[in-house]
């Protein structure tokens, strides 16, 4: 079987690791800019669990946490019927200064089947365009993924 294709992306913040660092491991700033409810225990083996929308729940493990350079954790959706189950995918987000004051920040998604690979990564492009107005204190606006119209990739063919 084909190992499965992982998702990385990159983007420039203008604001400092330790400030964008923050908005990985606090839950008042997580939902800033991905969520309605956070619950993060951000230390090796603390759990991972975001409600995106009021319906549809990610959930995993915190596997590395390095202030302010480095959170690593699982990832999956809460239910039945979820072709990347709670912990089954990997999740990598390295800071790096960059500039004056700014951040440079990659993103490696691993192990997703490849039906949700696609949504996953129009997931993270979205939600990570969110993260570089909130970490500098601008307001990235309601998400308009946080609806419960919007199927997040829980389901085979799901975005």
């Amino acid at each position: 079987m084909k190992k499965p294709r992982p998702i990385r992306r990159e983007i420039s913040i203008a604001a400092p690791p330790e400030v964008v660092f923050a908005f990985f491991t606090d839950p008042a700033k997580f939902i800033l800019w991905l969520g309605r409810v956070a619950e993060l225990d951000a230390r090796p083996g603390g759990v991972f669990r975001v409600n995106i929308n009021g319906r549809d729940v990610v959930r995993g493990t915190f596997l590395e946490v390095v202030p302010p350079r480095r959170v690593v954790f699982t990832w999956g959706w809460e239910g039945e019927e979820s072709v990347v189950p709670p912990g089954s995918t990997r999740v990598e987000v390295t800071l790096a200064p960059e500039g004056a004051g700014g951040t440079r920040l990659r993103l490696t998604h691993t192990g997703l089947p490849e039906p949700s690979r696609g949504g996953h990564d129009e997931g993270w492009v979205h939600y990570l365009a969110r993260l570089g107005v909130a970490a500098p204190g601008g307001d990235p606006g309601p998400d308009p993924l946080g609806t419960l119209e919007t199927k997040h990739g829980w389901k085979s063919g799901a975005s």
